[in-house]
């Protein structure tokens, strides 16, 4: 069976090596490149992310890399987000006061977390959605998350879709105790995404990148 091939974005984000090694061990063929010809032509593309929502974005549209994701998208070809690469597919991100305009795939605003204890770092379950492919069997494990910042609110309307968004959410603790509740992952047709790091998150993260990389 021929292994589907994966391009990892290189758009001046870091993280980029663990992300490689991490698709590549789930069975697929990756490069790892800033080429706009591969990025759109590759059967699957990951978006990685890490740091300032801000300065990912403006290392993505250095490039014109945010067009390939649009293009891509708009071809029903998969992408995968991860971390800030999931970020900035929302509509705006707001740091420090600062708002910065996203990729605006999906409606929404990335801010800081309002919780007891920030960054929100280690090993969280999660509340994946009903029929999700990316969490298939692994629906009670936990995943590696760090960040300040994410998205508390869900906005899209799914009125009339065939088939509406799936989200996960997940807690930075128990709501009793102040924990902030956001959205952990998300699967909208060919446009997939996760807060936390599944390059990082051991098996589960291992099982769903072999999720991901099985629907290519």
């Amino acid at each position: 069976m021929t292994r589907p091939n994966v391009v990892v974005l290189d758009y001046g984000s870091g993280n980029l090596r663990s992300a490689v090694r991490a698709v590549e061990r789930a069975g697929a063929d990756v490069t790892l490149t800033a080429d706009r010809a591969l990025a759109q032509e590759a059967d699957g593309l990951v978006v990685p992310g890490v740091g300032a929502f801000a300065a990912c974005m403006a290392g993505l549209r250095a490039v014109r890399r945010h067009e390939v994701i649009g293009r891509r998208l708009a071809g029903g070809r998969p992408v995968l987000g991860i971390c800030v690469g999931m970020q900035i597919l929302f509509e705006r991100g707001v740091e420090h006061g600062v708002e910065t305009e996203g990729c605006d795939e999906w409606p929404g605003v990335v801010e800081r977390l309002q919780a007891p204890v920030v960054p929100h770092m280690g090993w969280n379950t999660v509340e994946a959605a009903d029929g999700s492919t990316l969490f298939r069997g692994i629906e009670q494990e936990r995943f590696y998350f760090v960040h300040s910042y994410g998205v508390r609110e869900w906005t899209l309307e799914t009125h009339g879709r065939t088939r509406p968004p799936l989200v996960t959410w997940a807690q930075t603790g128990p709501r009793e105790h102040g924990g902030d509740r956001f959205v952990a992952a998300v699967e909208n047709g060919p446009l997939s995404a996760t807060q936390f790091h599944p390059e990082k998150s051991g098996d589960a993260g291992a099982a769903l990148l072999r999720n991901w990389v099985g629907s290519l």
